[in-house]
């Protein structure tokens, strides 16, 4: 294709995975014209697993999660612009910048991805605390990140569990504070949170469920975090991760439909011509699982690359079946599809031994699935547990419970 070859550019605002992603996806697919991406980060798109797991460590660094090279951009004639967008005109096809200046576009495309939430509470600015989204501050909790210094994590969310983990492998003494029982219980269940709890409790981390922070105290920088009920957890630095808000700052003041990011379509369309969104800020309609915004790095790489086809005047839905991974320590968590609530949960292989797959049902309806240490890489193992899993999910199957948890039925076959 070379549509827009001549023209104002195709613009993507977002330098992360899914904008990355797009850009890559835009050049493949035959387009000719000319291509910006705008990102506040400085450098070049990249994936951001590693911050929470192996860069935190200083195990490998990011040249392997990179999008493209570096020289590619300049090759293949695509724009790299530092720089923030202060509001878009949709009417006009235009975005002011915060130069001052005016960008016109032909296309555009959102994937701002979101900005982490902050506790507003006392002494939330004291240094020592730090949140996690950019490498500068990875780097930043990695120079913390001493042996024998003392950490609080606040939330266990997927990242906070992440950051737990590292924290401990390094050596350092870690207490989470999250609400809730288990860390992910909201997520992934009562069951599954109390293994999660587990493995972290067998790794030194201190849990304190259910409570929450009050403050954080210190003279010249953090020295400890106070309890609602009183009690203060002594420490060095602490790490906040309690999600994100998906950042719509862009659009703000424009008459596009927002509802928990910008609502899009099948087709990752916004409510404005020609502008489209996808990855964390994007609620998408899903022809399988609904309405849903996803804050994955899977997810951000279909998105993106669906997003770039509409563009292009692809029709297809995007109907991918969102699934992620989480590695703490030497556990591997996989799930696919998307459940905010269930009415049964089976289980096959050992809960015990904590190495199953559980399902997520509705009505008899497989909705998600999870696997604990089995079930292998949706993403590259096609003939995997939990490939079948997806297929499930994506025909909406109602099989058996007693073959879903039976380990001699084929879950493959299930799935045909």
């Amino acid at each position: 294709m070379s549509e827009g070859a001549g023209t104002n550019p195709m613009v993507i605002v977002g330098g992360g995975k899914t904008g990355g992603t797009a850009a890559a996806t835009l050049r493949e697919e035959g387009y000719e014209g000319p291509l910006v991406i705008i990102s506040r980060e400085p450098g070049i798109p990249f994936g951001r697993p590693p911050l929470s797991k192996t860069y935190l460590r200083s195990e490998e660094g990011l040249d392997e999660w990179y999008i493209k090279p570096a020289d590619w951009y300049e090759a293949n004639g695509v724009e790299l612009r530092t720089e923030s967008v202060v509001a878009v005109d949709p009417p006009a096809h235009t975005l002011a910048l915060d130069s001052g200046q005016q960008l016109e576009y032909h296309k555009l495309l959102l994937a701002t991805g979101g900005t982490n939430r902050r506790l507003r509470i006392p002494g939330a600015e004291l240094p020592g605390i730090y949140s996690l989204r950019s490498v500068a501050e990875c780097d930043a909790i990695k120079h913390e990140a001493v042996p024998g210094r003392r950490a609080a994590v606040v939330g266990m969310g997927f990242i906070g569990c992440e950051v737990a983990a590292s924290l401990a492998q390094l050596g350092v003494q870690v207490t989470a504070v999250f609400p809730g029982t288990n860390p992910l219980e909201r997520v992934l269940g009562e069951q599954i949170g109390a293994l999660i709890s587990a493995m972290h409790r067998a790794n030194g981390v201190r849990l304190l469920g259910g409570a929450k922070v009050a403050a954080f105290e210190g003279a010249e920088r953090l020295e400890s975090v106070v309890m609602a009920d009183g009690e203060r957890v002594a420490c060095d630095f602490a790490v906040v991760g309690v999600g994100i808000e998906p950042d719509v700052s862009a659009v703000a003041s424009s008459s596009m439909t927002q509802e928990n990011g910008i609502l899009v379509d099948e087709q990752c369309r916004s409510s404005a011509t020609d502008i489209y969104a996808a990855g964390d800020v994007a609620n998408h309609l899903h022809p399988v699982l609904g309405r849903i915004r996803v804050e994955h790095y899977n997810s951000a790489t279909h998105h993106g690359a669906a997003a770039a086809r509409s563009m292009l005047g692809s029709a297809d839905p995007f109907g991918y079946i969102h699934n992620f991974w989480t590695d703490q320590y030497e556990h591997t968590l996989q799930y696919v599809g998307h459940a905010t609530s269930w009415d049964d949960f089976v289980v096959r292989g050992n809960l015990q031994e904590g190495k199953l797959i559980g399902f997520y049902l509705v009505a008899g309806v497989v909705r998600a699935a999870v696997g604990l240490d089995r079930g292998g890489d949706p993403e590259w193992e096609p003939d995997s547990e939990m490939a079948a899993s997806a297929r499930l999910v994506a025909r909406r199957a109602r099989p058996d419970r007693g073959a879903l948890t039976n380990e001699r039925a084929d879950l493959g076959s299930l799935a045909r």
